[in-house]
């Protein structure tokens, strides 16, 4: 993956913070946990040395995103700080409509409450757990179709979290296409061991898709990671710039829902994207009732500034190829002592 100028992979960033890390004993760690009921959700983050709870939100931001916060515009209607990310968002995805939210649950809530209803059906390769809630409360029902392969934790396959696209075109026809509002792609695909989907796997379900004329929408959470791959693995991608890949990538898509939390390396934020202009305006007005004005949507802008550097960060290759080998590393090391581990190793 990548040169090797050295015999050890160096991280692509320097460290210009640090923060002290709070150290418990055994005896402390058995009395915490006992204490929290066996759960970890309730322990106090200081009471966690090592935290693998998630990497969402939790990242620290680049010496450009806390530039780009200083100059944030807090008004509440018209901030030079939306259409600043606005056009960021628009550049990767040529999607119209630009929709913040303060995270990517607001952002399926806000999206599924628009277009969703009792007795329809929502594919997916693979619900995230919110997206799969949220589908619910509506009514509909959420319905996974991820490929077989990515069924086997143990099958080596390089692209397990694609969707079955047989399976999605029968689902159509027995449910009916009025029924099913949208399908939806999780890229990469994270209740799956974050596996990537490849950017055949997409155009065929477009393909499906438009033959039914269902929009086909991303949950973009991990987008760059899943560019990354498709330029590592699949054939006739292999080595070409991630950006190009992204901008292929959303362009088969008619919306998205993105936490920033995740390839938009921040600590709070999201969006929702899409082309429907009466879905937009359904969209904005549940925005406003829920989130906040259209220009903001529920984000500081000190939030959407960093946002829409981070877009740009993430698809950073030296970047993106280290962070995928660490997770690569570790897995490595499990499966050599006997952990269970999805194989091959997919991202975050």
């Amino acid at each position: 993956m990548g040169d090797r100028a050295f015999r050890t992979r160096i991280e692509p960033f320097r460290t210009k913070m640090v923060e002290p890390v709070h150290f418990t004993t055994r005896e402390e760690r058995l009395r915490l946990i006992r204490e929290a009921g066996m759960n970890p959700f309730r322990l106090t983050a200081d009471s966690c040395t090592i935290d693998l709870l998630t990497d969402s939100g939790t990242t620290a931001m680049s010496a450009e995103q806390w530039s780009a916060m200083m100059r944030a515009d807090e008004s509440y209607a018209g901030s030079a700080s939306f259409f600043r990310l606005e056009k960021v968002v628009r550049d990767l995805t040529g999607l119209a409509h630009v929709i913040p939210t303060h995270q990517g649950r607001a952002a399926e809530k806000i999206l599924f409450t628009t277009v969703a209803r009792a007795g329809m059906v929502v594919p997916n390769n693979t619900h995230f757990d919110t997206t799969r809630a949220n589908v619910a409360f509506t009514g509909a029902e959420p319905v996974d179709l991820v490929c077989p392969e990515g069924k086997n934790a143990d099958e080596v396959a390089p692209f397990k979290g694609n969707m079955d696209v047989d399976a999605l075109e029968q689902l159509i026809r027995k449910v009916g296409p009025e029924k099913v509002p949208l399908v939806m792609i999780t890229v990469t695909n994270n209740s799956n061991g974050g596996q990537p989907v490849s950017l055949a796997n997409v155009r065929a379900v477009k393909a499906v898709t438009a033959r039914y004329r269902i929009p086909l929408f991303l949950d973009a959470c991990r987008f760059a990671e899943n560019c990354w791959f498709i330029r590592d693995r699949e054939a006739g991608q292999r080595g070409r710039p991630v950006r190009e890949i992204a901008r292929e990538l959303f362009r088969l898509a008619d919306g998205c829902t993105m936490s920033g939390k995740k390839d938009g390396l921040v600590n709070i934020g999201g969006f929702l994207a899409l082309n429907d202009d009466a879905w937009a305006q359904g969209c904005r007005n549940l925005l406003i009732l829920t989130e906040g004005f259209p220009t903001y949507g529920g984000m500081a802008a000190r939030d959407m500034e960093a946002l829409a550097v981070g877009l740009e960060e993430a698809q950073a290759e030296r970047y993106l190829e280290q962070r995928v080998e660490q997770v690569a590393f570790l897995a490595a090391r499990l499966e050599a002592i006997g952990v269970p581990v999805i194989r091959p190793a997919g991202g975050h």
